[in-house]
């Protein structure tokens, strides 16, 4: 039996339907569902479900966070979406709360729907609906498991990832297999455009595996297990994960720009003069130039028209990018305004 059936058995309401999961069914709704999410990636799937006739019992996501000024800061995507058709918003500061479990136990749901929520569930969290819970994640698992699946395949020069969806378990994103979906990766999207496609991608597989859950015996195999030696990690970004190299090769530079959009953005410096201070520049788009850069040095800036870098393989034009506290510009704008020296370069501190 998948590691992930354990928990999901024990998930129910009293030591008689524990022991009976045919009961259980008979005895619980197998349309009544939570679904627990926070960001935009959640909103696509959530909303299918709504559609599809499901019962939306709770919807359960994450606090807001401090008001920091009058206005206060906008709700989360899922916190709209459930608040536009009026569903119940549970947004505990620990889902693994005592009385969070308590509150979501009540329910009586058939199963968990978890999307980019942003906490991890202990057993007992994952207990507290008769089946379990499912998780659609933003890559073809095992790779790239972890807060930032979609940033790390396109940073790792994948050239296809998808969508898995997951029979929960304790383990981050370990669980078995229910369904996949696989989409190529294009040369010239950026991930925030990559995870948009990946959100509307999850919603035929959200909705299949649903149907696979509802479905199941309690006791049988579900999904496809993990294989533990294809694991993959996909660490939350810091903003310093954003600095280029430009001694790596121009594909892995241009994979590094487009995987760092929106959040938390390539960047580089550059000083226009021996005693200035350097300037951070923002780059959100390159192209490659089918030109050798053995005759430069990586980060050197080449005397044209257009602004050159080298990188350790190949010469690059830097089309858009936005210097520190300057609004964003093409590069032959920035070259217009900066006039760097031949020889000059972009560096990293």
């Amino acid at each position: 039996m998948p590691d992930g059936s354990k928990a999901s058995i024990a998930a129910s309401t009293s030591p008689t339907t524990r022991s009976n999961n045919q009961t259980i069914k008979r005895s619980v709704n197998p349309q009544r569902l939570i679904v627990m999410g926070t960001g935009p990636f959640a909103v696509p799937s959530f909303e299918a479900l709504r559609v599809a006739g499901h019962e939306i019992a709770m919807v359960v996501t994450r606090p807001q966070p401090p008001v920091k000024s009058r206005k206060g800061p906008p709700p989360s995507p899922v916190r709209s979406w459930a608040q536009r058709h009026s569903f119940e918003i549970f947004d505990p500061e620990s889902i693994n709360d005592e009385n969070a479990i308590e509150r979501t136990g009540k329910i009586e749901a058939a199963m968990l729907v978890v999307c980019d929520y942003g906490q991890i569930l202990k057993p007992a969290a994952l207990e507290a609906a008769i089946l379990g819970g499912i998780n659609l994640h933003g890559s073809l698992l095992p790779k790239y498991r972890g807060a930032a699946p979609v940033q790390w395949a396109m940073l790792s020069g994948e050239d296809e990832t998808g969508v898995s969806v997951i029979h929960m378990t304790p383990r981050l994103d370990g669980g078995p297999i229910i369904t996949t979906r696989t989409t190529p990766i294009r040369n010239d999207e950026t991930a925030g455009q990559l995870e948009e496609r990946l959100a509307i991608l999850g919603v035929d597989a959200t909705l299949e595996a649903v149907e696979k859950l509802r479905s199941w015996d309690g006791k049988t195999s579900i999904g496809q297990p993990q294989d533990p030696s294809c694991v993959t990690k996909a660490p939350r970004l810091k903003k310093s994960d954003g600095e280029i190299d430009w001694g790596r090769t121009a594909k892995e530079i241009d994979c590094h720009i487009r995987g760092m959009q929106p959040w938390p953005v390539a960047f580089t410096h550059h000083r226009a003069g021996t005693n200035s201070s350097p300037i951070r520049l923002a780059i959100k788009k390159i192209r490659i130039l089918e030109r050798s850069s053995d005759d430069f040095c990586c980060g050197e800036i080449i005397s044209d028209p257009l602004f050159l870098v080298a990188t350790a393989d190949q010469i690059v034009e830097i089309q858009r990018l936005q210097p520190a506290g300057k609004r964003e510009m093409d590069g032959k704008e920035f070259l217009r305004g900066h006039k760097p020296q031949p020889g000059s370069r972009l560096f990293s501190q």
